[in-house]
Order: C-alpha cells, then structure tokens, then sequence
C-alpha cells in the first residue's frame, strides 16, 4: 500500500464520516485506532509530480498521484468507472479487490 500525505488525510477524513463510522460498527475512537494501524502498514509517498487534472472525479486525483509518484503496479478499486483508462498511461493496472486478491494468490 502506498500514500501520500494528501491521501493519507483523505483516507482519515472520509472513515471519520458517520455514514461509514455506523457502516463498520466503529466510534471515534476506534476508528482512529484504525486510521493509525492502516497508516503504519503504508509506504510512504513522496509527491514530486502533480499530474491533475486526468480523471473526471478530482477526489480521486489524490489516489492517482499517490500511484504514479510511487511507481505502483495496481490500484486497487470498486471505482472502475471514474479511473477509465488513465491509470493505464502510466503503466499502472486497474483491479477491483476480488482481481487484486486473485493476482495476489497466484
């Protein structure tokens, strides 16, 4: 897994929203036990280049100039549909968890 600073705080914000707080079962508390055990296992990302903007959803961007300063192979997302095809212009795939995890066992 790899993060940028921007997309670190992203990913903080957005779990510590109450319709996702109530989706996993978490308060406050442990959600930020949470955030901070994901943060651990993160390589950390340089940004050097901004790459905005490519995709049609600019919260995305931060997902993809995490990938692309950080030279990842895949980004793995439900989210096809707002990536299309940009991640392929930088050499990165495109995988939905369930492909992820196939790729991951073989």
């Amino acid at each position: 897994m790899l993060a940028n600073i921007a997309l670190a705080l992203e990913y903080e914000a957005t779990c510590q929203l109450a319709e996702h707080r109530l989706a996993a079962g978490l308060d406050l508390d442990q959600v930020g036990i949470f955030i901070d055990a994901v943060i651990a296992m993160v390589e950390p990302v340089e940004t050097h280049f901004l790459w905005r903007p490519q995709l049609r959803d600019p919260a995305d961007e931060f997902v993809l100039e995490a990938a692309v300063n950080g030279q990842a192979v895949a980004i793995v997302t439900f989210n096809r549909r707002d990536f299309g095809v940009v991640p392929n212009r930088f050499g990165i795939d495109l995988l939905t968890p369930a492909e992820a995890i196939r790729r991951i066992r073989t």
